[in-house]
Order: C-alpha cells, then structure tokens, then sequence
C-alpha cells in the first residue's frame, strides 16, 4: 500500500515538474520573442501630406533607422484635419511598436486636443525625439510698401480688412496673428486673415502677393526667399539667417510685449501603450532612432535638405509638449472660429 502510495507521489511530482517546465519555456520564448524586435517592417505615419517638412523629414531619415533596425520602414501619409486623422490612425494600430507616428506635435497635435475634437491627451503618446525645432517669422511680401511691423499692425487697425495675411490652420503663426491683435486692443475682424492647411499654400499666397504679409515657421520658408521681406522673429535672439529682429524688440514703438509662442517641434512617437506594454522594445526604437541622427552621411544629407537634426531624447520631447501645452491651452480662445 505504502509502495503504491510513494509510486502516485512520484508520478505527480514529475508532471509538476514537466509544467513547470513548460511554463519556463514559454516564458523564455516570449522574452527572446521581445528581444527580438521588431521581426517584420515598420510603419511611420506622417500627419501630413506629401512634400511638407514632416514628410521630407520622415523620408530622410526612415532609411537609416529601417538599417539600424534591420527590418523596411514604409512611410504612410494620413494628412487631415490638423493631424488628428494621422493621430487616430497610429492610436488605433496595435500597441506592438510596428507604427510610429510623425508629425509637427507642438502646435497641431496640441490645438487637435484643445479644439475639442481629438479623443486623445498628449499623454497617450509616448515621444521618441523632436529633431526639427522651427521659430516663426513674420515677413512682408517683396513689394509690399509697409515699412516695419509697427506700420503694418498701424494700417490693421484704421483701415479694416485692408491688410490680408496668411496663416496656417491652428499653427503658432494663427495664433501670434490674433495674439498681436489682442494685445494692441485691434477688432480680430480688421484683419483679412486667411487660412491654409498647408505651409506651402500660405507661402505661395504670400510670395505670389495674394496677401501682404505670413506668420508660418522660418527655416520652411527658405523656398520663398527672394519673394519676401522679413520683419520679425518670435524669438528672443536676432535670426541671422533672415537678418530679422526679435519680435518684441520690434513693437517697442508701440509699447507692448507679445508671449513668445514655441514654434513647431517636428519629431517621432508611438503609442504610451506600447511604452507601457514593451518598454524594452521601446528602448530598442529610440536607441535606433539616436543612432541614425549620429550617423555622419545623414547629417549631410539633413543639413543640405536644411532639415533638423537635433537629439533631445523622449524625455525632454515630453517636457516641451507638457510646457507647450500649457500656453496654448492659455490661449486656445482666440483660435475659436
């Protein structure tokens, strides 16, 4: 009896041991499965359409991360209502570390939220780097008889719907136009301002004279040039590329001092899900992306496409969209329509 007794035990204890067995294994497969991401191509998701700065900026550097991460990179353009499509589309991919999303996160990813139409916070993203740091700047067309930004903002206000100027939808630029209006006490509605949903429909507005004057981020606007004349940086420095003074050096005449708004901040991020879920594979994808901005044959080749290039890391990338976030949301008011 004792013997059939000590034979069960036996029995039990080794089919305890083939589970915990098979357990262990299990465990391994799934963190060699981890270890090995990304097993299958990648896609980046630009907010925007073809030819803009963020698209130019993904194509540029999606193949040298596509080597450091040894798996293709496609690049997938969802352009709409102010990046909230292209936000939505990556936010309903799985959270698995195969979509990035790209975009210009401060200001369009910030006004989608405050707008009240994204479903999304700032904190369900989980921010690789911001590369592309761009200021804004305020420039006349060529012809244009105004003078200096005192005179403009003068003829604004006694002779209504005089002065046309053009913006991009929901951008710093929109919101430094009404922002200057406000602060000198002008009504919103002396200014002819149109809206575009692309910087290259508002500079070809500007540089083709259709209106006297643009609030759109600098380094972008190289393009145009020759076809325009600057008048301000939202700066606290003098921009020496445009050889433009900072914007409250500017309205000294006119006694006030205007916020200094972030300009744009191009750069990457996934899902904070995914962060959550694998951080090691997240470690994985911002070690790649660092090691493809340190790459020397990339830099040329962003330098020479005066695309930036600059590593900050995700956490500094969060700290500017918690920080930037804070001032629109201050305000988010005067981009009501």
């Amino acid at each position: 009896m004792k013997q059939a007794i000590r034979s069960r035990h036996r029995i039990l204890e080794a089919i305890r041991s083939l589970l915990l067995a098979s357990v262990s294994l299990t465990s391994f497969g799934e963190q060699c499965l981890a270890d090995d991401y990304p097993v299958k191509p990648l896609s980046f998701v630009v907010a925007f359409g073809v030819g803009g700065s963020a698209d130019r900026m993904t194509r540029a550097i999606s193949t040298t991360v596509s080597i450091e991460l040894g798996q293709p990179v496609k690049v997938i353009n969802k352009a709409g209502a102010g990046t909230l499509l292209g936000a939505n589309y990556a936010l309903g991919e799985p959270d698995d570390g195969y979509t990035v999303l790209a975009s210009t996160f401060s200001p369009y990813l910030l006004n989608t939220i405050l707008e009240g139409n994204a479903e999304y916070t700032i904190d369900d993203f989980a921010y690789i780097n911001f590369q592309w740091f761009d200021e804004d700047l305020i420039a006349l067309h060529k012809g244009s008889r105004f003078r200096d930004l005192t005179e403009l903002l003068e003829e604004i206000r006694n002779k209504p719907k005089a002065v046309r100027a053009s913006v991009v939808r929901g951008s710093a630029g929109h919101l430094m136009a009404k922002l200057l209006l406000q602060t000198l006490g002008i009504p919103q509605s002396n200014l002819n301002l149109v809206t575009y949903n692309s910087g290259g429909q508002a500079r070809a507005a500007v540089a083709g004279g259709v209106v006297d004057f643009i609030v759109i981020s600098a380094k972008g606007s190289e393009p145009i040039r020759e076809y325009i004349r600057p008048l301000a940086i939202v700066s606290e420095r003098v921009s020496e590329s445009w050889n433009a003074p900072p914007i409250n050096e500017s309205l000294k005449p006119l006694g006030i001092q205007v916020p200094l708004l972030p300009g744009s901040a191009r750069g990457f991020a996934t899902t904070a899900a995914f962060k959550r879920e694998y951080p090691e594979r997240f470690d994985t994808l911002v070690s790649a992306f660092k090691r493809a901005l340190e790459k020397p044959e990339l830099q040329r080749q962003l330098d020479n496409s005066d695309i930036g290039r600059r590593w900050i890391g995700p956490e500094r990338s969060q700290k500017i969209m918690e920080d930037s976030f804070s001032i629109f949301e201050n305000y988010a008011y005067l981009l009501k329509p």
